[in-house]
């Protein structure tokens, strides 16, 4: 685990400590993606955020700015210590450590279901309710079209891979043949 992991992770646990004695656990996270998304589709804003000649409250000022009212005093004040200690660039990190922490305490796992073509809500939810069931946690699952993947899913959820796809199968067949032909 890299530094920056390490240090992510321990910003989020005291996040989310402070979040959990204030009953706004899945407030913060919604408010953490949405910084996240903003700093990662905004190119300008990572930059300006990265400036090491600009002082961090003028980056908090940015932030204020931008955000307005759709960010909670909790969450402005855990970017202000981390622009005081020059931790912008961990963000990102922040918020999926918070996703981890948030979902492991409230019983909640993020799944991202790869499928070779679009799944209705329908399924998705029947997908999300069947991994929820072999998981023992409520799914929340996010779709991906992975047209590579030719037939079936698979399911990400946390460092875990479930390969019910055709390509996966292919390639297990395929290296059963090679492991039987030496």
């Amino acid at each position: 685990m890299s530094r920056d992991a390490v240090v992510a992770k321990r910003y989020a646990k005291a996040l989310f400590e402070l979040a959990s004695e204030t009953g706004i656990v899945s407030e913060v996270e919604a408010q953490l993606k949405l910084i996240a998304d903003a700093l990662e589709q905004d190119e300008a804003i990572g930059k300006f955020l990265s400036l090491p000649n600009v002082d961090p409250s003028q980056k908090i000022a940015v932030l204020k700015a931008s955000f307005g009212d759709k960010v909670s005093v909790l969450v402005l004040n855990a970017l202000q210590v981390m622009m005081d200690r020059r931790r912008q660039a961990i963000i990102g990190e922040v918020y999926e450590a918070y996703k981890k922490i948030a979902g492991e305490a409230t019983g909640v796992a993020h799944a991202t279901v790869y499928t070779a073509s679009e799944l209705s809500e329908t399924e998705l939810a029947a997908v999300a309710k069947q991994f929820g069931g072999i998981t023992g946690k409520q799914i929340q699952a996010v779709q991906v079209v992975e047209p590579a993947l030719l037939g079936g899913l698979q399911v990400r959820i946390g460092d875990r891979l479930y390969d019910g796809s055709l390509s996966g199968k292919l390639s297990r067949l395929q290296k059963s043949f090679q492991s039987k032909a030496l």
